[in-house]
């Protein structure tokens, strides 16, 4: 008996010193200075070069100077000062561009391994050192007359999101740096058929904002033989460097900037304004990562024993609400903004940072440009250590300021559950998610109409104004539709896919809010059924632009619709109360697979005096009520006819299966 009392006593020891230690470690981390300068990383003239970093915990800071951003000699060692609020800082007084450097800190008498550290803003190959450069110099021919393209309203918007590689990549792109940068800059470029590609493609298609997967420098290709590697780029290594898979010399770090820079400047020109996919919940590692070897622990959320959690579900999970983590960000999202004149940015599983952040972020960026525009992902891959109500959640958007979430409630009502491959969706039949669709047509909205008890994901309304949604049915992410629609309907013929296909995107198109489209879904983009295709090879990756002339029909009618909606603002209410007074759904006895809707009074200034716009996903012809009135017919299965194709007098239509129609009372 003795001897377990013993043990239980040690026991409760270990314990409270196990807690006594989390409970410090947290204490800690709150405890320490913080630093409100802009100046940190590295300064450069011909003179000098400062090095100043944030290491409140370090015992000793050094930097290291090399003359290669890989292997070669060391030159120097160069101590560092402590300074104020947890600084450390040192001027070396020569001339040193073009050289590299890393920073080691001291914790417990042991120097922890080298690190470019945070603010690094050039590298060398692979991003394992930073670079002294004038940044000055990077800039492209007419950078200085660079601006962005006009954008009235949010509402606006019609975002385009694909990867850099996947855009130019197979030799049908017509590149000639296939895979870079440089090559999707690129102008004039046309498939074998003679058809437009890249850049040229995009402006033809019509879309306003192109958002760019990870261009940030990501630490999971190696750089030195990066031909025929592949990643989506959501493993961060250095947050304020453009990849170097991407140039067309990664050795040299003036390059990747130059080309990234001439790259906007190219969509730009076009009128198409760029957004960056960023990635700041997480990092590619943990204990040896660029924030642990400068702050151990500081940088990321422990769990109460003091590990590291996990709610990214990639090891680890950034912790924005310490004030030096949210000022990183801040500052990392200006230097985007002012140095390579990014218009907007999307947060990678943007739940996991805290609503306060992302408050103050919105703040700094709208203070530079109130047209940028911030859009997330409002969910998160894990549990979390923060509680619900303090995080950016999609149900937490009414407490975002000018920032905007994507809904999987319309995504998956219109195509079929994300994480259930074969399930059909409202276009494939499966008409039980006629209100997820309605949800996402009044832009997730409050309405009268839309009986949220039958909404998948979302039990009420979530946003305060149609902006605040992203309606789509794919992205990078899962399946191409193409191919999650052949999985959910496998014995479908490939015209009855095209219909279902066409019917997914005229539906988001269509809808209030802000569409986004997966680059490529305008050729019948298919990745071979592959769904998590994140480091699959360009053959499962690439598109191939011989789709563009093999599927004419497919893409005219997409650039239809596009033309549609950007001629019409009826598609672009500006405000809930809006939609209310003008949108009306037209109900349909026992047709539960046809939707339709009524937007009248010249809703938003539109020239057209009442809009009904009809889904039908039945695979047979549907006769249909609508308001009587004089409708002219002016979109259906074969696209736009912009004089009207018929005018009809009556209160019902018929319409054909697996498809869209758009008419209009005209006063002409």
């Amino acid at each position: 008996m003795k001897r377990l009392l013993f043990l239980f006593v040690i026991m409760i020891v270990i314990m409270t010193s196990c807690n006594e230690t989390t409970e410090r470690k947290a204490t800690d981390y709150d405890s320490l200075e913080v630093y409100s300068g802009d100046d940190l990383g590295v300064a450069y003239n011909p003179n000098a070069t400062t090095f100043k970093v944030w290491a409140p915990t370090a015992e000793a800071v050094r930097v290291n100077i090399y003359e290669k951003g890989s292997g070669g000699d060391l030159l120097e060692k160069i101590n560092l000062k402590r300074g104020d609020s947890g600084t450390w800082a040192v001027t070396a007084e020569e001339d040193l561009l073009g050289k590299f450097y890393t920073f080691q800190i001291q914790q417990q008498g042991q120097w922890l391994d080298e690190t470019p550290g945070i603010y690094a803003d050039a590298v060398g190959v692979n991003g394992s050192r930073g670079a002294i450069i004038n940044m000055e110099a990077t800039n492209p021919e007419g950078w200085e007359n660079d601006i962005r393209p006009p954008l009235k309203n949010y509402n606006d918007i019609i975002i385009y999101e694909l990867h850099v590689r996947d855009m130019t990549i197979h030799p049908s792109s017509g590149a000639t740096e296939r895979g870079k940068f440089a090559g999707l800059s690129q102008t004039g470029t046309t498939s074998a058929e003679g058809l437009k590609t890249g850049i040229d493609h995009i402006k033809e298609l019509g879309v306003t904002h192109v958002h760019i997967l990870p261009a940030f420098d990501y630490r999971s290709i190696d750089e030195t033989k990066s031909e025929n590697a592949y990643n989506w780029g959501y493993d961060p290594e250095n947050y304020n460097v453009p990849e170097g898979s991407y140039a067309t010399d990664a050795a040299d770090p003036a390059t990747r900037i130059r080309e990234f820079k001439q790259l906007v400047k190219a969509m730009h020109d076009a009128g198409l304004r760029v957004v960056m996919d960023v990635v700041y919940n997480h990092t590619g590692k943990t204990e040896n990562s660029n924030f642990n070897l400068m702050v151990p622990g500081y940088y990321y959320r422990q769990n109460a024993d003091g590990t590291f959690s996990n709610a990214s579900a990639c090891g680890n999970e950034t912790a924005s609400e310490r004030p030096m983590m949210r000022q990183f960000m801040i500052n990392s999202l200006k230097h985007w903004v002012e140095d390579y004149h990014i218009d907007g940015f999307r947060f990678d599983l943007m739940g996991i940072h805290d609503i306060a952040t992302m408050n103050a972020v919105s703040e700094a960026i709208h203070a530079i440009d109130p047209t940028i525009f911030l859009y997330g992902e409002g969910w998160t891959a894990g549990a979390c250590p923060l509680p619900d109500d303090q995080l950016a959640l999609k149900k937490n958007v009414a407490l975002l300021d000018s920032i905007a979430v994507f809904s999987d409630d319309i995504r998956d009502g219109i195509k079929g559950a994300w994480n259930h491959h074969e399930a059909k969706g409202w276009v494939s039949g499966n008409s039980d998610l006629q209100q997820d669709v309605r949800f996402g047509i009044v832009a997730s909205v409050p309405h009268p109409q839309v009986d949220y008890s039958k909404v998948s994901y979302s039990d009420t309304a979530w946003a305060r104004a149609p902006w605040q949604t992203i309606n789509y049915v794919s992205v990078h992410d899962n399946h191409t539709l193409l191919d999650k629609l052949h999985i959910s309907n496998p014995d479908d013929s490939e015209a009855t896919l095209i219909r279902r296909h066409k019917l997914a995107n005229t539906i988001v198109l269509t809808s209030q809010g802000i569409p986004l489209l997966h680059a490529g879904v305008e050729l019948l983009r298919t990745k071979q059924g592959v769904e998590n295709s994140y480091n699959a090879p360009d053959s499962i990756n690439q598109i191939d632009w011989s789709r563009k002339a093999k599927y004419s029909d497919v893409f005219d009618y997409y650039r239809d619709l596009i033309t549609l909606r950007r001629e019409h603002p009826a598609f672009r209410m500006t405000s809930a109360d809006e939609i209310r007074q003008n949108l009306h759904f037209v109900e349909q006895t026992n047709l539960p697979g046809v939707i339709v809707f009524v937007l009248k009074n010249h809703a938003n200034g539109d020239p057209w005096r009442n809009i009904v716009v009809v889904y039908n996903s039945y695979d047979e012809e549907k006769i249909v009520q609508i308001p009587f009135g004089k409708w002219t017919f002016f979109f259906d299965e074969n696209g736009l006819h912009p004089e009207g194709l018929r005018t009809l007098k009556h209160d019902k239509i018929a319409v054909p299966p697996i498809s869209a129609m758009v008419l209009a009372e005209v006063e002409w």
